[in-house]
Parts: C-alpha cells; structure tokens; sequence
C-alpha cells in the first residue's frame, strides 16, 4: 500500500482494486448486511453531496455525537471528502461538555444520532451561534422538533439528505471523485478533543498527511498477518481515537468491518460475525476474566481441580515456547486435552475464528494476556495516544511478548527522557492543540512529542510502560513509586472494580476503592452501592483481596489502609473519562475528607 497522503485517495485505491469485495457491514435482526467496496463508495459519494448542498465549505467544521453505527463512518468519510474537518463528540457528554466543543471548534454542522441527544441540544440552543444545520441520523417527531425555537438552525434527517444527494449525483456526475483528489495532504481533517482526567478538553488536530500515515505505518508492519479476507466488529466508541482507527481499517488492510448493534450486544454479535479480528479495551477483557474466575469458584470441586491442571499445562506449554524451547510428545498431548476440556469452551464464546485480540486505550493485565492465550486467544498489546491517532507501538502477531507493548511500527521513532519519560516522533502525528499554543509548545519538542508516559526498552527491544509520569508517588521518605502496576493488580480482584492509590508525601499508601452494585448480588442482594460501602462484612472481603496482593508488593508498595467511595465510578458523575480511565485528581479531590481520615486514624 502506498503512502497517498490523504485518506479520501486510500479510499480511492480500495474502491478501484476490490469493488466487489465487503468494505462494512451491519447487523439488523440477527442478519448481517455487507456493503462492497463500490457500494460503500456510492453511499459516501451521495452523503458528500448532500453536504456540498447543506453549504459546507473547504476546512469547516462538522461534530458528530452519536454511539458507534455505520452512519458516523459515512459522516466521516463525507466530510472528508468535502475537505472539511470531522469533529466527534462523546455520546455520553452532558449538555455543557457539547457545548465547550461545539463553540470551541467553531462547528457549523451538527449530526446527531437521535432524540435523545437532540433533547441535549435543546438545552443549549441558543449558546451555539455557529451550528447552522442539525442532522439527526434516526428520525424525529414533529413535536420533538417543534422544542428547537431557534430560528438560526435548521433541523434535517438523514433520510431526507440522502435523497438530497442522490438528486445532485444524477446531475453532478463524478464530482466527488475530484473533490478527492483535490485533497491536500495539510487538509486538516479532524480535530480530537481529548477526554483528559484534567481539565478542559484539548483538541488535537490532525491532518490528512498525519492519519494516512498511521494506516500506513500500519499496514508496513501487520500486513502479513491482516488481509483483505479478515473481518473485525467495530464497536469502541468512534468518538475516541482506538475506535475511530479501527472503523479505518478497512483502507488500510481491505477487511471489512462490521457494527455492532451495541455495546450491550457485543457478545452475541461476536457469535453471529465470527470475527478474525477484533480490537477493545482492556476492561474488555477484565471482566471476561473476572466471570470466568466466578464461574470456576462456582463449580464443583471436581470441576475446579480440572480447570487449574488444564491450566498449569497449558501454562507451562507456553512458557516453553517464551524460552524458544520445543514442547515434548507428552507436553503437546497434555495440552490438547487441556484445550479440549477446558479452554476450547472460552475460544468459542468469542466465535470461533479470532486470530488476534488487538488491546489498547489503557494498559492490561500481563496475567490477563498469560491466561487467554491458554484459550488461543492471542492479544497483542498495543500503545498510543490521541496525539500519535492511536497506534505508534504495538507486539507483533508472530513474537508477542505479554507485558509490554511491543515495537515501534514502521515510520515511528522512540527516545527518552532524562526522567524516562516515553519520547515519539512520527509523520502520524497530530499537528497542534487547537487554538492552545502553550500546550502545544508544551507537548511537541524539537519534533518530538512528550508523551507525558515513563517506559523502557526491556532485553528484547520491546517497549515496557511502567506509570504515566504525573501518576508517580513519591512518599515522604523519598520513595517513587509507579502506582499504575499496583492499581492494575487491585483491578484483578473479584470486587474491586477501579482502585486508586493514594500516598504523594505520605509516609504510607492508602486507596480508594471502586464497587459495582452487580458483583455482591449474590452476597448482599439489594443493597445500595452506598449501603455496600458501608458494610463492615464488605469492607473485611476487599481487604482479604488487599492483603493478598499486598503480599506480592515490597514493603513500601504495600496499601496500609483504604476506602470504599460510596457511589459507582461512571461517566455520569464525572470520576471516570468516556474512554473508561479514572479522573484521578476529580476524585482525589471529591474524597479529600475520607483520604484525610486514613491517615489520622488507625485502620
């Protein structure tokens, strides 16, 4: 795959080499619906002149806020194509958080996904002077529209445009195919604005040239393990960077990417699409981890005893193979039994067919990734930022090494800091912070981006992150401590769903520890979140799980005491970003009187 600086002329290519082969899919009442390349083409072709007609202009601005569909890709893909910048917006965003982006990116257009995000909108119509045209992909009631009393704005659905643009594609011919290629590699085509645990928003804006280049990157280093026949079901958020990667995928590698229905649905989607690969998060797989260790500690002691010999052989399987070692006859007949009996159970849950599991977004569980590839599971941990449009490191698919996250891909170059600080130059990389010069001084130097991550290259070459610099403790009596391997630890343990360390110049480490309401259903049926905090029986099972990873932590990494927050960590109350990491700072600064208490009172 060439370098064609845009993605509007990668899109090209594919559309020109594989007009028949699927570009997407989409599932509607457990069927699968595939557009071909060609297909694929007509439609954003139709939506970019639906948008030429709604008065978009070259480097305007529109925002999406809408969930994961196959419609924010047209949108992305036609704006594009206009030359025009995309601007997403987290579904979950209150009314003020859309706001700040709205005005804060100079937005004209507006699509949305349904009433219920309109009904957002509402509330803040008259504090958007520039939104001149609001698109609601699902259609809306009249008396839901009548709410808008802004003369300014006019309301369209997406229905309605389409038929629009398939009107002006009769008369216009192949106007978008020269619209594309009139981009310019400088088009700025997307400004991200960074869910950040501090602060407002940043909005890092990328360009053509910058996100053509991260597929490209992509495709030099993984294009011999993905092609064209694979398939993947997109469902991260589109809105945030991984997600919006990996709905482009099919212009790096040709596979076709199929939307989930939800994310409520991601599972039994996973069995109708059987996907080859599939890209998620880290909580992904932690609570697939968790609700198999629940099930095994709910079985039978004859069911337990052979869950963990199948899992000690085929654990030392692998190890032998880390040592580029050749498992023996007798090894290898184990661990077919082992599979047979108990993994082959797991591989099937996710379809059948996966070859990869692409991690990213956060950092993930060595013993997460140790323990699925007991199933064939393979995950290949990856690392990036908004800033570097996800991908810059990843392990490769024929020499993972879990615990790290893996290599630079091909056109991206590492450094470090005197602090260790993690150092990333690349062409796939954002441009600047949107009307921020400071942050944007702050951040890039001498061409090099400071990715604000401490890390180092292990024996092997491999990068390994140990903490996010601003998340290092340093304890009253001089220690630094990386509270991220420790918080990762807790995060483990059955109950404990976020866990944050706390300790900055103290003389001892304390945590606040997050609940689920689910995961004392069966102990303690109906109580509250706040109830459950309260419990004294509760508090004596987080500690036990305390203890226990305490006994893996040297002395001065060891929690001494903690507490348990009263209420769910969630978007809607603010203590966690829309990409699921904790506001550190907004909920040390919520719990100051209890962080207080820990160290005043004995445990």
């Amino acid at each position: 795959m060439q370098n064609h600086k845009t993605l509007g002329k990668l899109l090209l290519e594919k559309v020109n080499r594989h007009p028949i082969n699927h570009a997407l899919g989409w599932i509607n009442n457990n069927q699968i619906f595939y557009l071909t390349f060609k297909e694929y083409f007509e439609v954003i072709e139709t939506l970019t002149l639906a948008l030429t007609d709604l008065g978009i202009g070259i480097q305007d601005k529109l925002a999406i806020l809408s969930h994961t569909r196959k419609e924010w890709n047209f949108f992305d893909h036609a704006t594009m194509s206009c030359r025009s910048v995309v601007v997403p917006i987290y579904p979950n965003y209150l009314s003020h958080e859309i706001k700040f982006i709205i005005n804060h990116s100079e937005s004209k257009i507006l699509v949305i996904e349904n009433a219920a995000q309109f009904e957002k909108i509402i509330q803040i119509q008259n504090e958007i002077p520039n939104i001149k045209h609001i698109i609601s992909i699902d259609s809306l009631e009249i008396s839901v529209i009548n709410k808008m009393t802004n003369p300014n704005i006019q309301i369209h659905n997406y229905i309605q445009i389409m038929e629009n643009g398939k009107t002006f594609k009769s008369l216009k011919g192949d106007i978008v195919r020269q619209m594309i290629k009139s981009q310019e590699g400088s088009d700025i085509v997307s400004i991200i604005y960074t869910s950040g645990t501090t602060g407002e928003p940043k909005g890092a804006v990328i360009t053509q040239h910058a996100f053509a280049s991260m597929l490209t990157n992509l495709f030099e280093t993984l294009n011999y393990a993905f092609s064209s026949k694979d398939r993947t079901l997109v469902f991260l958020p589109t809105s945030h960077v991984l997600g919006r990667c990996d709905s482009m995928l099919n212009l790096a590698f040709g596979l076709c990417g199929v939307y989930a229905e939800s994310i409520d649905k991601v599972i039994d989607n996973i069995n109708l699409v059987k996907p080859t690969v599939l890209l998620a998060v880290p909580r992904i797989f932690e609570k697939i981890y968790e609700k198999i260790n629940q099930k095994v500690a709910d079985g039978s002691p004859v069911s337990r005893c052979i869950f963990n010999w199948a899992k000690k052989v085929s654990s030392d399987f692998f190890n032998l193979l880390d040592q580029d070692q050749q498992p023996s006859f007798f090894q290898n007949v184990k661990r077919k039994i082992a599979y047979f009996l108990v993994f082959s159970k797991i591989y099937k849950r996710f379809g059948g067919k996966v070859r990869y599991f692409v991690s990213g977004g956060a950092p993930i569980s060595r013993e997460i990734i140790l323990f699925l590839r007991n199933a064939n599971l393979k995950i290949l941990e990856g690392y990036g930022l908004t800033e570097t449009i996800a991908p810059c490191v990843a392990n490769p698919a024929n020499k993972q090494i879990p615990g790290s996250v893996g290599l630079p891909l091909k056109g991206v170059e590492i450094a470090f800091a005197e602090d260790g600080e993690i150092l990333i130059k690349t062409e796939a990389m954002f441009k600047e912070y949107f009307k921020n010069p400071e942050a944007t001084e702050e951040s890039i130097q001498n061409g090099w981006l400071h990715t604000g991550d401490i890390g180092k290259l292990n024996e092997q070459g491999y990068l390994v992150i140990t903490d996010r610099k601003k998340d290092i403790i340093i304890t009253s009596g001089g220690k630094n401590i990386a509270s991220q391997p420790i918080e990762n630890k807790m995060k483990l343990k059955k109950y404990i769903t976020q866990f944050l360390v706390v300790g900055d110049r103290k003389n001892y480490l304390t945590g606040i520890v997050g609940i689920e309401q689910a995961s004392f259903e069966d102990e303690f049926p109906g109580l509250s979140i706040k109830e459950l905090a309260s419990n004294p029986q509760v508090k004596e099972l987080i500690r036990k799980n305390i203890e226990q990873v305490n006994q893996e932590l040297a002395r001065f990494e060891t929690i001494k005491d903690f507490f348990i927050a009263p209420e769910e960590f969630c978007i809607e109350n603010g203590t966690l970003t829309p990409s699921m990491k904790l506001k550190k700072k907004i909920v040390l600064e919520k719990y100051k009187n209890e962080i207080d208490k820990l160290y005043n009172t004995p445990s």
